[in-house]
């Protein structure tokens, strides 16, 4: 009984941190997709119920999405953050098709992220593309929001500075 008291209080000071980093007075919203044929989606569904906790509105597109579905749902939520879980190892092919259509749907300034099955040769390529946060199988969920948070709020200063 105390650890779901304490849980509770963590993820209600969890959400108090996740409102203020956007500055904006509302959580950070996170639209996280299942690109291309990967069906294997339980970790996604972990990483969501995670980022639920720490007070982001997520929104779970699920299995089978393309490039163009990213984009508009992207568009449609108003992500702050657009983070794939990948699988199935199409994760380079599928972002440099996505890359293009977040840019031209005015997205680049959002944070990009990618998390699952993904090899380490490939993370300099991901991060090239505009992937700041690239997390392979077994990251920790704790390092994975507190990534989430940080970017947003760097993302957020940044844009605040290119205006003044």
């Amino acid at each position: 009984m105390t650890t779901s008291v304490l849980a509770g209080q963590t993820a209600a000071s969890r959400s108090d941190q996740a409102l203020s980093s956007t500055d904006r007075g509302r959580p950070i919203k996170v639209l996280l997709a299942k690109p291309g044929l990967d069906g294997h989606d339980q970790g996604a569904k972990v990483v969501v119920q995670a980022m639920k906790a720490a007070g982001f509105d997520v929104t779970y597109t699920g299995l089978r999405q393309t490039p163009e579905a990213v984009t508009k749902a992207a568009l449609d939520t108003g992500a702050d953050v657009i983070a794939l879980s990948s699988m199935a190892g199409s994760h380079l092919a599928f972002c440099a098709k996505l890359k293009p259509l977040l840019e031209q749907a005015g997205l680049g300034s959002k944070v990009w992220m990618i998390g699952g099955n993904i090899p380490r040769q490939d993370h300099d390529a991901l991060r090239a593309m505009g992937f700041s946060g690239v997390f392979q199988t077994g990251s920790k969920l704790d390092e994975i929001t507190a990534f989430v948070e940080n970017a947003v709020q760097q993302s957020a200063a940044s844009s605040t500075g290119q205006a003044s």
